[in-house]
């Protein structure tokens, strides 16, 4: 598994990082609990050193276990406090939360702590608010890198992100990129890569990559929108990348996201060991050609409003 440096946090991670949420959740209520936990083991096996999680996922307990015969320095641990709630997130409910995580991850600090799908409207007062706690909790060895996730499906241009990288809090950010919205390379990834912020990249391959029907359903609605040719809808993607030695459109896609300058960590969620080695393969493949990069970026480039969930 291919290695590198997640920005400032100095951390040397693998390029492919197991995800516990999304619609898969390690197969969580889906599959045998001993199914899942054979998941994580085998990501761990195949040099998969990066695991992210979050409260609300309900998967943080089974990571936990899965994790209790392997030393904790093998294994960089992401987790994520819930921002969007109801009412204002207090500070109090933070380090309660915190330590709810440790207590099922069964270890006393994680690498990475995010504030989890964080708003545009609501940054402002998570940075004066929750910040001092999670600054407070660092010192206290409970964290080590202080990460932000954006909430991609409800905010694709990424407004929330164009805030707090203007702030020097970050150690690591989560933004959504894929091949239908590559926005993030000219609104996110100058600045992540100007301050040397560890960059984790979701939506790599979400529904409409994995889904032929979901896929065509929104090239029609995006061509209608002037924002593809007809022709992408008519001909299909693959025809972008034909002649190359690609397996599978979500292949291309985890190829694409892991050769964009800027992208740390792609993250992939599967429910499947069989799903996870694919997507270990596609890590590990060769770069597309830079004529099928090329082609990929012009035909999605006036797309930035679409997550391709």
């Amino acid at each position: 598994m291919n290695r590198i440096i997640l920005g400032r946090t100095g951390l040397e991670v693998s390029v492919l990082g197991l995800g516990a949420g999304g619609d898969s959740r390690l197969g969580s209520g889906r599959v045998a609990e001993a199914e899942s936990l054979r998941l994580v083991r085998t990501a761990i096996e195949r040099g998969v050193s990066f695991i992210d999680t979050a409260e609300a996922y309900g998967t943080e307990e089974l990571i936990g276990k899965a994790l209790r015969e392997v030393p904790r320095d093998r294994v960089v641990l992401s987790t994520k406090k819930t921002t969007r709630l109801d009412a204002p997130l207090r500070p109090e409910d933070v380090v309660s939360s915190l330590h709810a995580s440790l207590e099922r991850l069964g270890t006393d600090h994680v690498d990475v702590y995010h504030l989890h799908g964080v708003l545009p409207d609501r940054y402002a007062d998570l940075r004066e608010r929750i910040v001092p706690v999670l600054l407070r909790l660092r010192e206290q060895g409970k964290i080590r890198f202080l990460g932000i996730t954006e909430a991609f499906a409800a905010d694709p241009t990424h407004a929330m992100l164009a805030q707090a990288l203007r702030d020097d809090l970050w150690d690591v950010v989560m933004v959504g990129f894929n091949l239908l919205n590559q926005s993030a390379r000219e609104r996110v990834f100058p600045l992540t890569r100007a301050k040397d912020i560890g960059t984790l990249i979701m939506f790599a391959v979400r529904r409409a990559l994995s889904r032929p029907e979901r896929l065509r359903e929104l090239l029609a609605e995006l061509s209608a929108r002037g924002k593809v040719s007809r022709a992408l809808v008519d001909e299909g993607v693959d025809r972008l990348f034909a002649g190359e030695d690609v397996a599978s459109l979500p292949d291309a896609a985890y190829r694409f996201c892991r050769d964009e300058p800027g992208a740390h960590v792609i993250l992939s969620g599967t429910s499947s060991v069989e799903h996870l080695l694919e997507n270990v393969r596609s890590i590990e493949a060769p770069p597309l050609s830079a004529r099928a990069r090329a082609r990929l970026v012009e035909a999605f480039a006036q797309v930035d409003d679409v997550s391709g969930h």
